[in-house]
């Protein structure tokens, strides 16, 4: 079988969020609290797939910010709230995304951004991160009214791009979302970005590196023996 399609994962995968902490430092007065809105968000887009809530990934963003502050006892200005949501979509690339990516690309390889974020969203997360020619579509989940890790969402991006789903393999630094990927038959490769130990009860890739260009790398290894 001939694998030449990767799909990425885009936020925290491709894009560093770490660029938001400035922003969570000055409205809350901790930017630890930016890791812990970004996890609420996804424990919440994860309760609606399962439950069939259909919703949003940018509304759920501006609720769980709301429901992090009211928890935190803090008092958050519409221009704070607007400055970390605006900043979301203007994230950078991590600094190994361009070249690992240009690497697939020279190898053959079609390159796909993926994410729970709305198409418009995610974009515009491209192109302000100066993407648009390292990918060659970007796609959301939104049209399946649910969110990754939900088998369903990984099987419409193989119908999307015409492929059956064990040709495609998901590049992710959320264990989550390469046991969802695996789960519902891609392949998947793990980029390590956090030092985060990888959870002994998922389905775990072979694939498993701390930089892009070596987690790239494995993957051409691995399709071409």
């Amino acid at each position: 079988m001939t694998r030449n399609t990767i799909l990425f994962d885009i936020n925290e995968t491709v894009l560093n969020l770490n660029l938001l902490k400035p922003k969570f430092a000055h409205a809350f007065g901790d930017e630890s609290v930016m890791g812990l809105w970004f996890s609420t968000l996804l424990h919440t887009s994860t309760v609606c797939a399962v439950t069939g809530l259909r919703t949003g990934f940018a509304t759920l963003a501006g609720d769980v910010l709301n429901n992090i502050a009211a928890r935190t006892q803090v008092t958050l200005s519409k221009e704070a709230r607007d400055d970390i949501l605006s900043t979301f979509s203007s994230l950078s690339a991590h600094d190994d995304i361009k070249p690992a990516l240009a690497k697939l690309r020279d190898h053959g390889y079609q390159t796909i951004a993926f994410s729970n974020s709305s198409q418009a969203l995610i974009e515009k997360q491209i192109n302000n991160a100066g993407l648009n020619d390292y990918f060659d579509q970007v796609l959301s989940v939104e049209s399946t009214g649910s969110f990754k890790p939900d088998s369903k969402v990984y099987q419409f991006a193989a119908n999307h791009l015409n492929k059956t789903i064990n040709e495609l393999r998901l590049v992710a630094t959320h264990d989550w979302d390469t046991h969802g990927a695996m789960s519902a038959g891609m392949l998947a490769a793990y980029i390590d970005r956090a030092g985060t130990p990888y959870n002994p009860q998922y389905l775990t890739p072979t694939i498993h590196e701390q930089d892009m260009l070596t987690v790239v790398e494995k993957i051409i290894e691995a399709d071409h023996k």
